[in-house]
């Protein structure tokens, strides 16, 4: 994703969740752009609320630098991850991410946003021997995470995948997602939600070499530490939602709504 885009708390929270097409199988934002919905979940819409919305007054969330390249070729264009994979188990829930002690961050203040990341998966349990972030360091090394069933769960903070792209996640690799945790991610603009063919968090171990390749119609992930690949299913039409830097970000290009 690009440096610069931005999204802002206060325009998320001129949005809201409202029920859609009960046997839809996708979340549709702005009524014209879909995205995959969360497996074994309700399909919600995201409905402006152009009462609450105020271009004009709020805080911005700029993205750090991201080791992600877009390389046309014949038929598509594929984005590219690379880098250390962390792995986690099922229902991984947002307290875990980042406990709720550290909501008061502010990350639209520079130095609030690089200290949210800073306690990016500190609500891991002791079981995790190894650390998402090393003693005494404010970045994680590694920038990609693997999970289980039903990733982010728990209760609704934009907050969960802004610490995880404050720290240098770049995507999140799991079998399912809590609805609300996929939204946000889409929404910040701070990390790719990818799902899964099967359980690679049984697959792979933290630390290992992982490229994820994310095309239009085929997508996967490769270990280079076992020199197995695996197939990921397409992040479809929230991938260019997250490049272009959350919805607001995205709807400004596409001129939904008026560039500021």
């Amino acid at each position: 994703m690009a440096a610069a885009a931005a999204t802002t708390f206060s325009e998320l929270s001129a949005f809201k969740l409202v029920s859609s097409r009960p046997n839809s199988s996708s979340l549709t934002v702005f009524s014209s752009l879909k995205l995959p919905s969360a497996t074994n979940s309700p399909n919600y819409s995201f409905k402006a609320l152009k009462s609450q919305l105020n271009p004009q007054r709020h805080h911005r969330i700029t993205s750090p630098l991201r080791s992600t390249t877009t390389t046309p070729d014949a038929a598509s264009t594929v984005t590219t991850f690379h880098g250390l994979c962390y792995v986690v188990g099922d229902n991984i829930d947002t307290d875990q991410i980042i406990p709720a002690e550290y909501l008061t961050l502010v990350p639209s203040n520079p130095v609030e946003y690089e200290k949210l990341g800073s306690y990016a998966l500190i609500g891991l349990p002791s079981s995790y021997e190894t650390r998402f972030i090393d003693p005494g360091e404010i970045k994680s090394k590694y920038s990609i995470v693997i999970g289980g069933d039903n990733f982010g769960c728990g209760s609704s903070r934009e907050h969960a995948p802004v610490a995880l792209g404050a720290s240098g996640v770049a995507a999140v690799v799991a079998e399912s997602y809590a609805r609300i945790f996929f939204r946000n991610s889409v929404a910040t603009g701070e990390v790719y939600p990818v799902e899964s063919e099967g359980r690679l968090c049984k697959e792979c171990k933290t630390g290992d070499v992982v490229t994820i390749e994310l095309g239009e119609s085929d997508s996967k992930l490769i270990n280079h530490t076992s020199g197995k690949e695996y197939k990921l299913k397409p992040i479809g039409d929230a991938g260019p939602v997250i490049k272009a830097g959350g919805i607001f970000a995205y709807a400004r290009k596409t001129g939904m709504i008026p560039s500021r």
